[in-house]
């Protein structure tokens, strides 16, 4: 039986102990072990039935409800309560009492899945091009059977079937249609994990069908083609040049590295490394016979010049335009060949120590868990590739356990080693909004000291402007300390968090933050600011719009530079107003100065039609809410702001005739707004909704259209006072959605706790 650990708890004496290192004795680590003498038969058939359950509604429920872990906590952490299930029809009026009830059975069930130190678990998947990446990176340095057991492989084959389309192939996440670069990479990694090209009762032959119907593996996108390459199953000449050079180039041009999104280049950083070797794995049977496999003519006749080019229609989002191909012919025919001969090769081999001067940094600063699960491989294969036996290879080999997780569909790779931080700040302002929070001074106590422990308390070491680092110390990162990176909005809701709980009786919540960690996240969120009034992610943004004519990732929208969201902006706004209100003295100009700014800001990136665009989730409505309660924050009002107007009529506009919204993720892809199918309405839309209007005033003006969105959230909820799990509410880079499994039990809570207070008890 599979059992998630936590914290220390994850590091085994006379183990990996010794290749571990933290900042905070490893607080918020999530780790699955497996433990064959744990479980009775009624536990292991409870399991069974969830994973049956998931196969046979595979094609309809495409993200799991994370029961492993439910039915671990469930025994470890019994929920227990009297209170009744209650639903409320069409024609009835929603009353406080059922909605305190609902509230009451929900924050009692959710405090059950809190871990002990004081964050929330859950499931961070969703993209299926991760995976690929650790199984062909575990395979080349021969250390697959050694880092992943028969029951990590088995739940990992589990996985790559349950996500399989009906057509044979796999997505670019788990609800998308079939991609080239989801099935070749898919097909691959379940050959690798042992899979015969005709296992699976059928699966892989479709599979494998999909991918040669569709032009073979020659028409995967760009960074498809590099993970053969290294695999040893495509050609390092069917590749578009990622020249190391560029790392050498003075930080002036606004090209250089330096200054991208930091996630683009992390990723380009060991990219550009395994390019300027050209490095190859060992080719065992398996890669021979892959060559034979996914190819539509002899692999010793592909035309690889031209494959450098291919994309496959299916994968392309970002075609390439006319500046970019000039550019990689350039590369490719002119300066390549001069790069790989003496003596341009000692400028490459100069290029290369550089390039790992900046893997290691990485490494060292991250504890070896790398900002995310694409580099995080990518760097363990260079330090491989650099030295088998090296110390760095060894020091990332335990963190590859920190991004697996494992639920009724099976193992997957996260898309970070979890969202602990972020979703931890929303459920405390979540179970306050309520204003039942004195109830849950347990739940509240063990979140206030994971979010005071996890806090960035200092600077990256060296020279920041060398390293092309922003300033950390006084930031939030996304999901623990160890990861470290500083990101805005993760850095204003964690202050909003922390600046709740401080209002809050200290013998309920615990003591709060010291005075000067508040004061450096206030330093930290002012220094993101961007000369236009919005904030970026991680960084200022250090370039320009258009360097996005170079974007090589077909699949992927807006990833060379770190752009400014209306989401990181109100964050911003909102934690710094909520700040000036409690410590009225500590740089208050800046701060006014800041928030005007940003307002503007989010004013001017306003569509006409009154929506602001969702770019870390799904969509419109989630975009709704930072966008008004941003403004609202910032001093403006429904009455003499016409954006919060313009807003207020979008979203109304857009509530369905059931009470609730419903969002698809096509939202996010299309730009356009898009209902779920059916007109179904979703529990985190809905929510997200509700916190919009309710921001605005809605409460005072009409109400009716909260009733009904009250009652769609009331109704949903599930007799355990869980929250069901609907489709995928994450995105990144307009394309890609991932998976927020917390939100399913966050913002139902929200929505209701701020409804009681503005609406029912108003009355």
């Amino acid at each position: 039986m599979w059992k998630l650990k936590i914290g220390a708890d994850t590091v085994r004496d006379g183990g990996d102990h010794q290749w571990l290192r933290s900042v905070n004795n490893h607080l918020g680590r999530q780790v699955w072990e497996y433990h064959p003498e744990l479980g009775t038969p009624e536990e292991l058939q409870q399991i069974e039935d969830a994973r049956k359950g998931f196969w046979d509604n595979r094609f309809e429920t495409k993200h799991s409800s994370d029961l492993l872990m439910r039915i671990q906590f469930a025994k470890e952490n019994p929920c227990v309560t009297n209170l009744p299930q209650l639903k409320v029809k069409d024609a009835e009026e929603v009353t406080e009492e059922v909605v305190t009830t609902t509230l009451r059975r929900a924050i009692n069930f959710y405090s059950t899945i809190q871990a002990h130190d004081g964050h929330w678990p859950g499931d961070y998947g969703g993209p299926m091009f991760l995976l690929p990446g650790l199984v062909i990176t575990l395979s080349i340095t021969g250390a697959l059977n050694a880092v992943l057991s028969i029951e990590h492989q088995r739940e990992m084959c589990r996985y790559l079937y349950n996500h399989q389309n009906k057509d044979g192939g796999w997505g670019l996440h788990i609800e998308g249609p079939s991609t080239m670069f989801g099935t070749a990479l898919n097909y691959v990694s379940l050959r690798l994990l042992g899979e015969g090209a005709d296992d699976g009762q059928g699966a892989m032959e479709i599979a494998r069908k999909w991918i040669l119907d569709h032009g073979g593996a020659t028409a995967i996108t760009s960074w498809g083609k590099m993970w053969l390459s290294v695999l040893g199953a495509y050609e390092w000449s069917g590749n578009n040049p990622l020249p190391p050079e560029v790392w050498l180039c003075p930080y002036s041009l606004p090209v250089h590295p330096g200054r991208m999104w930091c996630h683009c280049r992390m990723v380009y950083l060991p990219m550009s490394y395994l390019y300027g070797k050209r490095f190859i794995g060992p080719i065992t049977p398996t890669i021979q016979s892959l060559r034979k496999e996914l190819y539509t003519v002899p692999y010793h006749e592909v035309d690889w010049n031209e494959a450098r080019n291919l994309c496959a229609k299916e994968d392309l989002y970002y075609p390439h335009p006319m500046v970019q191909d000039i550019l990689w012919a350039s590369l490719h025919y002119v300066l390549e060949p001069v790069f790989m001969r003496w003596p341009a090769k000692r400028l490459r081999e100069k290029a290369l120590d550089t390039v790992m001067q900046h893997i290691h940094y990485e490494d060292e600063n991250t504890r070896y868990i790398c900002i995310g699960p694409v580099n995080k491989v990518l760097n363990m294969l260079c330090c491989w590739a650099e030295d088998p036996n090296s110390e760095a290879f060894k020091l990332h080999l335990p963190r590859l356990y920190d991004y697996l997780w494992i639920a009724e569909d099976g193992m997957k790779m996260q898309g970070y080693n979890g969202s602990q931080a972020w979703d931890t700040s929303f459920a405390v302002q979540a179970i306050i909004s309520t204003n039942l929070a004195k109830e849950y001074g347990p739940t509240l106590r063990k979140a206030h000291e994971y979010i005071k422990d996890s806090q960035v308390l200092e600077d990256c070491p060296g020279d920041l402007n060398f390293w092309y680092r922003h300033i950390s110390k006084g930031a939030w990162p996304f999901s623990t300390a160890d990861h470290g990176w500083p990101i805005s909005d993760c850095t204003a809701e964690g202050l909003k968090a922390a600046l709740l709980l401080s209002t809050l009786p200290t013998e309920t919540v615990g003591e709060s933050l010291d005075m000067k960690k508040l004061y450096d996240a206030v330093n930290v969120t002012l220094s993101l600011q961007n000369d236009d009034g919005g904030f970026a992610t991680y960084e200022l943004t250090r370039s320009y719009k258009w360097l996005e004519l170079i974007n090589p990732a077909e699949t992927f929208g807006d990833i060379v530079i770190d752009y400014p969201y209306v989401e990181c902006t109100s964050a911003a706004i909102q934690a710094l107003t909520l700040f000036k209100k409690l410590y009225p003295g500590h740089r208050r100009e800046e701060i006014e100065n800041c928030i005007a700014n940003a307002a503007k800001f989010i004013e001017k990136m306003q569509a006409t039609d009154g929506s602001w665009y969702g770019s870390w989730g799904v969509c419109f409505t989630y975009a709704g809410w930072f966008g008004i309660k941003g403004l609202v924050a910032a001093g403006r009002t429904y009455e003499d702001c016409s954006s919060i107007r313009k807003a207020c009529d979008f979203l109304l506009s857009k509530e369905l005739a059931s009470g609730g919204w419903g969002e698809s993720y096509l939202s996010c892809q299309n730009k356009v707004y898009s209902n779920l199918q059916d007109n179904r309405p979703h529990i985190v839309n809905t929510a997200w909704a509700m916190l919009g209007l309710l921001g605005a005033g809605q409460a005072k003006r009409d109400p009716t259209p909260l009733h009904g969105a009250a009652r769609v959230l009331i109704n949903s909820q599930m007799a355990n006072g869980d929250f069901p799990q609907k489709e995928i509410m994450g995105v990144f880079n307009k394309n890609c959605m991932i998976s927020y499994s917390a939100y399913r039990n966050i913002f139902p809570v929200w929505a209701l706790g701020e409804y009681r207070c503005q609406v029912l008890e108003a009355l």
